[in-house]
């Protein structure tokens, strides 16, 4: 059971100046704060208590009223390449029908006692009123992105240390293969010994330098 309007609340329009005459029509602007959960979470969203500013165009037509509008807010999150904060401006733009509560779906007056399923898309004008939240809601998570960068040519951050390659973009670390490590150590090892024989120290140049006293 849904609970009554409040016309004090911001995101709550009056159509009764459209006086139910089909083709008039009625302009809006607005600035609200933004609700709760804008956006989203976890990536990217409109602060809560932040403005947005809300450009609204209500025409009355058969069915109920006609909602199109735009809004435009700052969102915040996280660059998803570098992890840095990012601000980004968005704009919203969004149309919905408001119908008349005795209207059906197919824009006829509808009977009392009237047995037909009730069409879950159909949202109805209360008192006249009609609450711009939920529409508001589902237009910023379309208009916002869902991978959200903090500049198109974001380098992001080096795979093996974390360093920001934006800061830095010389940045590199030298491949090491390990099968030629391994090889590289070899070498080394056989290296040292050749070394040690031609500075006199094996035991071949020993006996070589004991036949040379004698």
């Amino acid at each position: 059971m849904s609970t009554r309007l409040d016309h004090r609340n911001p995101l709550v329009f009056d159509t009764h100046e459209l006086g139910r005459r089909p083709g008039a029509l009625q302009r809006i602007s607005r600035t609200v704060e933004a609700p709760a959960d804008l956006g989203i979470d976890g990536v990217i969203g409109v602060p809560q208590g932040s403005p947005v500013e809300l450009d609204l165009r209500l025409e009355s037509v058969m069915e109920g009223v006609l909602v199109t509008g735009t809004a435009r807010a700052s969102a915040e999150g996280e660059c998803v390449r570098c992890l840095e904060p990012l601000r980004q401006d968005v704009a919203a733009d969004f149309q919905e029908m408001f119908s008349y509560p005795d209207i059906d779906d197919r824009g006829r007056h509808a009977a009392s006692g009237d047995d037909a399923e009730e069409d879950e898309d159909i949202i109805p004008l209360e008192d006249g009123m009609f609450d711009l939240e939920p529409v508001l809601r589902d237009a910023a998570v379309l208009a916002l992105p869902m991978q959200p960068v903090c500049r198109e040519d974001c380098a992001g951050l080096c795979a093996e240390c974390g360093a920001n390659l934006n800061d830095d973009p010389d940045h590199h670390h030298d491949a090491v293969d390990m099968r030629w490590a391994a090889l590289q150590g070899l070498a080394d090892s056989l290296g040292t010994g050749e070394k040690d024989n031609m500075s006199g120290d094996g035991p071949e140049s020993a006996r070589a330098a004991e036949k040379q006293e004698k």
